[in-house]
């Protein structure tokens, strides 16, 4: 099963958002548009302190019109002369400094998804982060739009606040339910 993109036509082109109609052909030759949504990618960060605490943070998000509490996270940089994007390796670290403050030893790459893959382009890339360390005093801290609350839960009680719906986002429920299976696995 495959359809090919025969054209695209952009709508708008955000500050790292892009819009646009894809026509595609599928497989038995019939022709449809699909709406898309371009995003350079994304990461998200599962903080874990030396007392086997999460790292989150709690910020308002205008599209749900609400205050979250959230797993660290960001979008990839994108090099605006060149298109290149930032690999997530790099990202991640940048992240979990600027969202928290904390600068991680050990990191571990637990996986990768789509996040909307019927409309959206974003990847995000999940890591595992622990070892940390207080970041240094003249640090970057977090983008000039963010406004961030840091909170540590201990693990079960951030897996307990996803599954109970205290937290809904997703990526932060995919991270903790990956970090509930870690936890289980090493007590086992």
């Amino acid at each position: 099963m495959r359809e090919r993109v025969v054209s695209s036509r952009v709508l708008h082109k955000g500050h790292y958002l892009t819009f646009r109609i894809d026509t595609i052909e599928r497989a038995d030759g019939t022709v449809r548009e699909r709406d898309v949504c371009g995003h350079p990618g994304a990461v998200a960060i599962v903080a874990l302190d030396e007392a086997d605490r999460v790292l989150l943070v709690r910020q308002w998000r205008s599209p749900a019109g609400r205050a979250m509490l959230e797993i660290p996270a960001g979008t990839l940089d994108v090099n605006p002369a060149t298109g290149a994007v930032e690999e997530p390796t790099f990202a991640a670290p940048r992240e979990l400094e600027e969202e928290t403050g904390y600068r991680a030893e050990r990191w571990q790459l637990l996986g990768s998804f789509w996040t909307a893959p019927g409309f959206a382009t974003e990847l995000m890339h999940l890591y595992l982060a622990s070892d940390l360390r207080p970041a240094a005093a003249d640090r970057r801290g977090p983008d000039e739009d963010e406004r961030l609350e840091l909170e540590r839960l201990p693990w079960h009680e951030a897996v307990a606040a996803a599954e109970s719906g205290a937290i809904v986002d997703a990526k932060s429920i995919v991270g903790l339910f990956w970090l509930a299976r870690l936890m289980e696995v090493d007590r086992a």
